[in-house]
């Protein structure tokens, strides 16, 4: 729920807001042990610093979250992060 009031936050051009929204999700996600969660919340969050040009940190919280990961990278939600990822990285 937190990530897509983030999202929709976010699309009306409420940055700030989208950033508190994304950590709650995260954090609840993390309470919950919640990885795929997790995860989502992280590209999200990630994506909204990568526009604001904070790449490094986005890079620094997407990449240790996606190296959890060691199966199923056919899945959308990983195939996403890796794509995210290589654009951070370059």
């Amino acid at each position: 729920m937190h990530r897509c009031r983030g999202d929709l936050l976010n699309a009306t051009g409420n940055l700030s807001e989208a950033e508190q929204s994304y950590h709650q999700a995260l954090a609840e996600a993390r309470l919950k042990s919640a990885k795929l969660l997790e995860l989502k919340a992280s590209i999200s969050l990630a994506r909204l610093q990568r526009a604001q040009k904070r790449r490094g940190e986005a890079r620094d919280l997407l990449a240790p979250i996606y190296g959890w990961f060691t199966e199923g990278f056919d899945v959308a939600d990983l195939k996403e992060a890796k794509a995210l990822l290589r654009e951070l990285h370059a």
